[in-house]
């Protein structure tokens, strides 16, 4: 199973673990069932209607706003559901953007109306291949859309996210600490999390300077204080917005 390797600001890398080819077509049959059942569903309901009613436009017109679900339905499964259909949901798979931040309605737009080329056409060689060839598995789609698929497998923890669990009475300490953003503070706490784990105090000490000279404040914390502190005071923000 190929990696994303990404690399933060403080030359760290993260690695997310992006499917096989194998996990995306079962992904892709599971959903696929699914418009089986659904459209032999639709069958039953307009035979059963144009035996009752004798306009057949009625019927058709019917039949044709029936499929409309499927028709759309990579696309506000993708948007409803973050990056997952049911497929990816069992197999524990969702689309995210090249650096493994979640997606956009704009990105799962273009791979939605790329399916047509990917999968479609052709039954499916395109994005197969393409899939096969490319060192991220991407599909056509994906690189219009700079999407991966990636495996979630793995339980996150609340220390895995940028939320952190604060008391009803805490005070935040730093004023400026908005002038982050999800993105900063998400790699802020994973550069943080490998070093302690890594005993990385050289990695500690950068990235306190960093967030310092971002934030222009100076503080008389621990390095580890500090970044704890900070990642406190963004989520104190974020949620009483």
């Amino acid at each position: 199973m190929a990696n994303l390797a990404i690399n933060t600001t403080q030359n760290v890398n993260l690695d997310y673990k992006i499917v096989s080819v194998g996990e995306r077509i079962l992904a892709f049959l599971i959903d696929f069932l699914i418009f089986t059942v659904y459209l032999y569903a639709v069958e039953l309901v307009t035979s059963f209607m144009g035996a009752a009613i004798s306009d057949r436009w009625t019927v058709f017109g019917l039949q044709q706003l029936l499929l409309l679900p499927v028709m759309f339905y990579s696309l506000y499964m993708h948007i409803l559901f973050n990056g997952r259909t049911v497929g990816k949901m069992i197999l524990k798979t969702r689309v995210v953007k090249i650096d493994g931040s979640p997606a956009h309605w704009s990105n799962y737009m273009i791979l939605w109306m790329l399916r047509l080329v990917d999968i479609w056409i052709f039954l499916g060689s395109i994005g197969l291949l393409t899939i096969l060839f490319s060192d991220r598995r991407q599909r056509v789609g994906d690189f219009a859309a700079g999407t991966v698929v990636i495996s979630t497998k793995n339980k996150v923890k609340i220390t895995h996210t940028i939320l952190e669990e604060i008391e009803e009475e805490y005070e935040p300490q730093f004023p400026t600490i908005m002038r982050l953003t999800d993105k900063d503070v998400r790699v802020i706490k994973e550069t943080y999390l490998i070093a302690i784990k890594g005993n990385d105090y050289k990695t500690l000490n950068a990235l306190r300077k960093k967030i310092e000279s971002i934030l222009e404040v100076s503080s008389k914390y621990y390095d580890r204080q500090f970044i704890e502190t900070v990642l406190k005071d963004y989520n104190y923000y974020t949620q009483n917005m």
